[in-house]
């Protein structure tokens, strides 16, 4: 199977886990956008469900498909969500971000009573760190806030450029009005002590370090899709 063959299978395989009258957190990134196209099928069947879109890419995507939507403010608790990754590790933890939807997928996530991740087997990886790690920062004292990133990597051994995001020739801007820088650390080893450092620099709004948030993956590979359960 193609990249696609294998991200349509494995959303088509969380679309399972989706029951009618649920409260439904829908992800960001390619392999989430074939979940709402196959979810727009079922919607169009009679299944009754509502969605809180990660970003305003999805939500277009929902509308022009007929998936019905709320909003967070409206709907506050969640019982599942179902999110791409761009890489994650045995134990579920997860970098997400690559699309710039990071901080929003967070917070739905979180929101949510579950979260499955629908992934093809290249995104999983034994420790995190080959995908660079986005980090959403509040433009006012971008150097500033570099520096300080800086700091707590190198207080945890990490090493490898920190990088603006562009878009052509101006900084790429977030949702919520914010930039990304992507850290290129190459491997993370301890992901919570450095979500903890990260989370100590004012500037830094949030980073795409997903911990504790997903219980289950869905991996397509060429045998197919298979679930992943998180480690208790």
């Amino acid at each position: 199977m193609d990249a696609r063959a294998l991200k349509i299978e494995a959303a088509r395989t969380a679309l399972t886990h989706v029951e009618s009258g649920m409260r439904l957190g829908i992800g960001s990134g390619s392999t989430a956008e074939e979940f709402v196209r196959l979810l727009a099928e079922r919607v169009a069947g009679g299944l009754a469900i509502i969605g809180v879109p990660t970003s305003e890419r999805t939500a277009k995507l929902c509308r022009e498909t007929g998936v019905p939507l709320t909003t967070l403010d409206e709907t506050p608790e969640l019982d599942l969500t179902i999110d791409g990754a761009d890489e994650f590790d045995p134990g579920l933890v997860l970098i997400k971000g690559g699309g710039g939807a990071l901080l929003r997928e967070k917070i739905v996530a979180a929101a949510s009573k579950r979260m499955i991740v629908i992934a093809d087997d290249s995104k999983q990886v034994d420790t995190l760190g080959r995908f660079p790690l986005p980090i959403e920062v509040n433009p006012f004292g971008l150097r500033a806030t570099e520096i300080a990133i800086r700091r707590v990597a190198d207080s945890l051994a990490l090493s490898g450029p920190i990088t603006l995001r562009m878009t052509k020739d101006a900084p790429f801007v977030t949702d919520g009005g914010h930039f990304i820088l992507d850290a290129s650390f190459g491997r993370i080893p301890d992901p919570r002590a450095l979500s903890t450092g990260l989370h100590s620099v004012p500037g830094v709004v949030e980073h795409g370090l997903f911990i504790g948030l997903a219980q289950m993956a869905v991996v397509a590979g060429t045998d197919g899709a298979r679930t992943i359960l998180a480690r208790q």
